[in-house]
C-alpha cells in the first residue's frame, strides 16, 4: 500500500512526462531489486542549465534509493549532434570543442549528483569501435518510414529544409549506448523519446533484455520558450547567485509552479497550496521571490540566496545601485558603445551588442544610449549598465 509520500510513487511521478512501461518498472522497484540506469548528455556547451538539471535531479533521486546510476558523457554522439528539438541540421562539433565543453561539466553536475557513488562513462569508448558492418546491422532494425515520420523531419520537408542522412544515425548511436551499458532504465527529456525507444528496441533484440524509459517534463526558459542556449533564455547552474535570482524573477508568472515542481525539493502538497493561493489572488512576485531563494540555496547556499534577494530589492525595488560593482581597466582612450559592451563581456558579438544598444538596454552613468555610433570617452570613469542586472565600472588603464 502506498501513500502520497511514498518515495517510489514520487520518483515515478514528480516531473515525469511518461514511463515505458510504468507498471512493470514500479513492480521492479518495489521488489527492492537494485536497478542500473543512466542519463546521457552531449557536451554541446560549456554550461549546464536548470533544464539539464531536471533529469540529473531524477538520477540523484534514484541514487538516494541505492540504485546503480551512470552519468554518460556523449563525447561521440556530440560529433553528429542531436536534432530532436531543432528545426535545422545541427553544426557538428570538433573533438577539441567537445573536450573543452566538458571541462567544467563535472563541477557543475556535482552540485546535484554524488559522483563518488556514480559511474561516469564516455560513449566514444564503444561507438568509435563500431565498423560499417555493425552499423548496417543496427540500421537494419529500423525503417526509413519510422525516421521520416518524426514531426521535426515532416516540418523541415514542408519548408524545403535539408535533412542530413547522418541525422538518422543519431538514434542508432544513442540506442546502442543502452546495449553497451546493459541498463534497466534510461532517463531523458521528453524530446528524447524516439531516441530512447530506439535503445529499448536494440536492447531487446541484441541483449534479450527489457529497458524501461522515463521521460522528464521540459523546462521552459525565462521567455516562455524551451530553455535553450540558442534562445539566450537559460538559467545556468554556474550562474552567480545574483544572476540566478534575477533571471528567476524575470520569468513569466505562468512558469512559477512548473519551476517549483521541476527545480526544487518542496513537497508537492505545498506547491499545490501555493497554486490555490495564487488563484485566490496571491501576488506572483512573492512566490517568485520564494522560488529564487529555494533555487539559489540549492546551488549556492542559504546565505548567498539571502544576499541575492537583498541585492535584487536594492536594485529593482529601491532603484539603488548594487553594493559591489566590478571595475575593469581598458587600454584605449575611447570606445564605440558597441565595442565597449563586447569588451566588457556583456555581449558575445557586435551584432548582439548593437541589438542591445538599439533596444534601449545599455546605459552610461544612468543615461540610456540608443545610438550604436556613440563614442564613450574614458578620460573619466563611467558606470556601464547592460540590461537590468549587469553593471561594470570602466576606467582608462
Amino acid at each position: 500500500m502506498t501513500t502520497k509520500h511514498d518515495p517510489i510513487t514520487s520518483i515515478l511521478t514528480r516531473g515525469v512526462s511518461e514511463v515505458i512501461v510504468k507498471n512493470e518498472l514500479e513492480s521492479l522497484l518495489r521488489s527492492k531489486k537494485k536497478i542500473k540506469l543512466y542519463l546521457g548528455l552531449d557536451p554541446t556547451s560549456t554550461l549546464l542549465h536548470l533544464g539539464n538539471a531536471i533529469p540529473l535531479r531524477k538520477l540523484k533521486a534514484f541514487q538516494d534509493l541505492g540504485h546503480h546510476v551512470i552519468f554518460l558523457v556523449g563525447n561521440f554522439t556530440a560529433l553528429i549532434g542531436d536534432t530532436s528539438d531543432k528545426d535545422s541540421m545541427r553544426k557538428p562539433l570538433t573533438q577539441s570543442e567537445i573536450d573543452e565543453n566538458f571541462k567544467t561539466w563535472k563541477e557543475q553536475a556535482s552540485k546535484i549528483l554524488d559522483f563518488s557513488k556514480a559511474e561516469t562513462v564516455y560513449n566514444k569508448d564503444w561507438l568509435e569501435k563500431l565498423g560499417f558492418k555493425e552499423i548496417l546491422e543496427l540500421a537494419n532494425k529500423f525503417t526509413v518510414q519510422q525516421m521520416i515520420e518524426r514531426d521535426m523531419y515532416q516540418d523541415r520537408m514542408s519548408k524545403g529544409k535539408p535533412i542530413g542522412l547522418h541525422e538518422f544515425l543519431y538514434p542508432l548511436m544513442q540506442g546502442y549506448d543502452s546495449v553497451a551499458l546493459g541498463v534497466d532504465l534510461e532517463l531523458g527529456g521528453n524530446d528524447q523519446l524516439f531516441n530512447m525507444l530506439a535503445g529499448r528496441t536494440l536492447q531487446k533484440v541484441l541483449n534479450n533484455r527489457e529497458k524501461h524509459v522515463m521521460t522528464m517534463k521540459l523546462l521552459l526558459g525565462t521567455d516562455g520558450r524551451k530553455m535553450s542556449k540558442s534562445y539566450n533564455n537559460t538559467i545556468n547552474i554556474a550562474d552567480t547567485p545574483g544572476e540566478q535570482y534575477g533571471k528567476l524573477m524575470s520569468t513569466t508568472d505562468d512558469l512559477i509552479l512548473d519551476y517549483f515542481e521541476l527545480c526544487t525539493d518542496l513537497p508537492m502538497e505545498e506547491i499545490k497550496s501555493m497554486a490555490a493561493e495564487m488563484k485566490a489572488g496571491g501576488n506572483p512576485r512573492d512566490y517568485k521571490m520564494r522560488l529564487g531563494r529555494e533555487i539559489v540555496t540549492i546551488y549556492h547556499g542559504a546565505d548567498s540566496a539571502a544576499h541575492a534577494e537583498a541585492e535584487f530589492k536594492k536594485i529593482f525595488q529601491k532603484k539603488d545601485l548594487p553594493s559591489e560593482i566590478a571595475e575593469k581597466e581598458l587600454p584605449e582612450a575611447s570606445y564605440n558603445i558597441v565595442e565597449l559592451v563586447v569588451t566588457a563581456g556583456f555581449a558575445p558579438s557586435k551584432n548582439e551588442a548593437r541589438r542591445l544598444v538599439e533596444g534601449g538596454g545599455v546605459k552610461i552613468d544612468g543615461e540610456k544610449i540608443t545610438d550604436y555610433k556613440s563614442v564613450i570617452d574614458l578620460k573619466k570613469p563611467h558606470l556601464l549598465q547592460v540590461g537590468k542586472r549587469n553593471f561594470l565600472k570602466v576606467v582608462r588603464r
